[in-house]
Formats: C-alpha cells, sequence, structure tokens
C-alpha cells in the first residue's frame, strides 16, 4: 500500500504508475478494510475517530465556499479515503500480528535505505530533492531503525541495524533539510531519554565530538571551512547571516497570514489556495495543478489558509489527541523503561513527522507518501496505546518474544 504511493514520488521511469495507482489501491484498501472491520467488529471508533471525521466535515464545508469547488472537493474526498483506510484496514494490519508487522517494518526500513544508497552511490538521486530526501530518512527510517537497535535481540542483527542507522542518519545530514534534521535530532534523543538510554545517547555525542576533533586535528582547514560551508547551507541557507536563520521560510509564512486574513472564516478551500488570476474553465473537471497550490512553509498554517478558523477547530482536536497518546507511551516507556510495546516506535515516528510538518506542508496531503505513512501510524498508535495499562500486554510480550528468539513462528 505504501510502496504505491512511494513509487509515485520516485523520480523513476515507471513513477507514473504510482500516481495513477495509489488512488485505487487507497479506494479499494479503504472499502476492504471497511467490510472486514464491519464485518467481524473486532474494533471500536472512538473519540480520535469521531475527530477525523468532523476533520472531513469541516473540510467539505471549505470546499463548498471555494472558487474551486470541484477540484477541493476531489481533495476532500482523497483525505476522507485516507482517514477510512487508518481508521480500518491500517488497524487490520497490525491488530493481533504486531511481531510480523513490526519486523516486516525494520526489515522494510533496511532494505529502503540500501536501495536510496546503492543508488545515490551510482550518482541516481532517485528521491528527487534534497528536502524528499531527508524527510523520509529523518522521520521514518532513522527513529525506527534506532528503536530496532534497542530491542532484545541476535549480535547480528543489532550490529547490521546500528549500520543502516547510522546511513540513514548520514542521508538526513548530508540532505542539509533543517526540519528532517530537526526531527531526527529530536525524536532520536528522546527516545533514548525516555527509555533512559543515557550511556547511548552519550556515546553517540561523544562519536560525533571525537570524528570533529580528528578532523579538526588532522586537516584543520578543512575543517573551517566544512563548519563554514555546513552553516551557510543548512542554517542559512546560503543565504546571507544577517537575514536571520529563519529567512527562507519568512516569505512564505507571510504570504500564508495574508491569504489567512484574506478568508479567515472558511479559508480558500480545502487543498487549495485563491489564486484570482486562474480560469476555473482551464483547469479540467479532475485537475491537480499548480496552478491552484502554493507554498505555506508549514503544514499547520496551510491547513488554516485552507479550512479557515472556524473550520481548523476539528483539526486542531485531532492533532491534539494525536500528542496525548504521544505523551502518554512516552510516560509509559520512561516508567519501564521497555522498548518492545508496538506503541513506542509509533510514538516516535508520528512526533518526528509532528515537528517536521511545522516547516513542511504534507501533514493533510494524502497525495504525498510521508502524509499517508504518518496517518496510517496515528490510527495504530491510538489502538496500541489503549493496551498500554493492562495488565498483559499482548503485542508487547509477542514482539518481545519475536525478537529475542528469531527462529520461532507466529
Amino acid at each position: 500500500f505504501i510502496a504505491t504511493f512511494l513509487l509515485a514520488g520516485l523520480d523513476l521511469p515507471i513513477a507514473s504508475a504510482g500516481t495513477t495507482g495509489r488512488w485505487l489501491v487507497l479506494g479499494l484498501g479503504a472499502m476492504v478494510g471497511t467490510v472486514i472491520l464491519l464485518k467481524e467488529h473486532r474494533h471500536r471508533f472512538g473519540t480520535f475517530h469521531a475527530l477525523a471525521l468532523f476533520s472531513v466535515l469541516a473540510a467539505i464545508v471549505s470546499a463548498a465556499v471555494s472558487r474551486y469547488t470541484l477540484q477541493s472537493s476531489m481533495k476532500v474526498l482523497s483525505l476522507f479515503l485516507l482517514f477510512l483506510y487508518g481508521a480500518t484496514g491500517a488497524r487490520l494490519a497490525v491488530s493481533g500480528r504486531e511481531n510480523r508487522f513490526f519486523l516486516g517494518l525494520l526489515t522494510g526500513c533496511e532494505i529502503f535505505v540500501a536501495v536510496i544508497a546503492a543508488f545515490y552511490l551510482s550518482g541516481k538521486e532517485i528521491m528527487g530533492n534534497p528536502n524528499s530526501l531527508g524527510a523520509v530518512m529523518g522521520v521514518v527510517a532513522a527513529p525506527i531503525l534506532l528503536w530496532g537497535t534497542l530491542l532484545k535481540q541476535e549480535a547480528f542483527a543489532h550490529r547490521r541495524r546500528v549500520f543502516f542507522f547510522a546511513v540513514a542518519m548520514y542521508f538526513t545530514f548530508s540532505s542539509q533539510a533543517r526540519a528532517a534534521l530537526l526531527a531526527a535530532t529530536v525524536s532520536c534523543g528522546l527516545l533514548c531519554l525516555v527509555l533512559r538510554k543515557y550511556r547511548l545517547l552519550a556515546q553517540g555525542l561523544g562519536i560525533i565530538a571525537i570524528v570533529a576533533t580528528c578532523i579538526a586535528i588532522v586537516r584543520p582547514d578543512a575543517f573551517s571551512n566544512m563548519i563554514s560551508s555546513t552553516t551557510s547551507a543548512v542554517v542559512y541557507k546560503g543565504k546571507d547571516s544577517g537575514e536571520g536563520i529563519m529567512f527562507s521560510r519568512e516569505s512564505p509564512w507571510q504570504e500564508t497570514i495574508e491569504v489567512i486574513r484574506d478568508h479567515v472564516w472558511f479559508g480558500t478551500g480545502f487543498g487549495t489556495s485563491d489564486k484570482g488570476d486562474v480560469d476555473r474553465a482551464q483547469l479540467g473537471r479532475f485537475a491537480s495543478t499548480s496552478a491552484l497550490s502554493a507554498e505555506h512553509g508549514s503544514g499547520y498554517l496551510a491547513i488554516v489558509s485552507w479550512v479557515g478558523v472556524l473550520g481548523v477547530l476539528p483539526f486542531l482536536l485531532l492533532l491534539g489527541a494525536l500528542l496525548g497518546k504521544v505523551i502518554q507511551t512516552f510516560m509509559w516507556a520512561f516508567r519501564t523503561r521497555d522498548p518492545s510495546h508496538a506503541a513506542v516506535p509509533l510514538a516516535i515516528v508520528v512526533l518526528a513527522g509532528l515537528i517536521h510538518t511545522g516547516f513542511e506542508d504534507w501533514l493533510f496531503a494524502p497525495g504525498y507518501y510521508l502524509c499517508v505513512f504518518f496517518w496510517c501510524m496515528a490510527f495504530m498508535l491510538v489502538d496500541q496505546v489503549s493496551t498500554l495499562g493492562q495488565p498483559d500486554w499482548r503485542s508487547m510480550f509477542i514482539l518481545r518474544n519475536r525478537m529475542m528468539h528469531p527462529d520461532l513462528r507466529a
């Protein structure tokens, strides 16, 4: 499922197949998941799912008052299908089979990092741009692989995951994407802190310090140039340092704020920007072009711009409820020091995504693979957090036993 959306975002000749097929896969996944869930009555819908539904309803209202009603309505439909799949198919994918799912997720991250590394070594940047590379590595691969190194497992599996985690962090830093760097650093550091892995955190910082010191001693000129170029490229994005750290973001932020002021109550329409110079007759019936999009510099500003002050309330409550689940998981992990519960990797990925989308626009863009992955993890997290207070955490023991005894079959 996720692979179809990822394929659409890769710079490969077969990417067009993913661009077309992702909506078919999303619709089928939502439909099949709904049928199975209603038939088996295995899950209940709670407050989080109700907030997701109210968010879709708010998006429908914004689409109704938009200049581009048809195009906005199609984007609302894609959001509804994503939330429906998250509430049905994604939950069914992990419930009762946590061991297989998360072992598969770890293996998938290892394979993904290896494939990306092979393409980049051959000179092919298949992610398209550094921001996309930094996003998938800093939000998904690095946090999940770090979590994988903390589980009880065979020595070879541990060393392999440490290696791929290092590769993922290298790609995150080499992308020079500040949002990805911030998301990876905070999420990975916080994972070590909540699990009280202070020694591991100190070792990581120590290794970075030792490597930097050795380079500075052996090649001081090269080290000085590296620091200067890194500061210019990462911190100031090639701009004059006197313009400020966030200079590259100020323009889209200011433009978005102006749009919000002009459409304060109901927004411009979910997924669209109100550009008066665009003729609706020239867009086509189901077009989704850059003519209707604009850079907002933040997923949070984007949703306010799209649905307005009145429509943003359910979205804020949805994100607040999700953040509450993350905090609840971290509090449990801090008390138990146990990384093996399924909620832990889900919470760390969700946290990384919430940090990253503060500087990128993908949070409510269902056509983007990171958005699809994030909300699938979010709906899974809601279910897994509900098992934290139980005395016999089925998912925790199944996952722990599988990690301690890799030869066992579920």
